[in-house]
């Protein structure tokens, strides 16, 4: 089992996640985070820090959001790892909670 970086973390790009993983095993992109499901132990010390709740359990993902499993897969081989918490995206704030943001995801 794995974690999955889900909708709400486009345009936010908290990296809250990524300074309590003890494993390393988040991908950075221009305005996303995703987790790479070979590195994921399922320690889920990741899933509480997130401030935008954007992180699920593969298997606790919510309906509607399960095109995010293949995606962290996709872009996890394709971006660069990320190993400390950077600062949130400028409008973060903006962005938390509005729906439908996979539109806006840049690769």
């Amino acid at each position: 089992m794995t974690f999955v970086v889900t909708d709400n973390c486009i345009k936010c790009k908290y990296t809250d996640c990524v300074e309590v993983c003890p494993v390393d095993c988040f991908y950075e992109g221009p305005n996303f985070l995703v987790i790479h499901p070979d590195e994921c132990i399922d320690c889920a010390l990741c899933e509480p820090e997130c401030p935008a709740v954007a992180i699920f359990s593969e298997d606790e993902v919510p309906a509607g959001m399960e095109q995010f499993i293949q995606l962290n897969v996709e872009l996890a081989e394709i971006w660069p790892n990320i190993t400390e918490k950077k600062d949130s995206l400028p409008d973060a704030a903006e962005w938390d909670g509005k729906p439908g943001k996979i539109a806006e995801l840049e690769r």
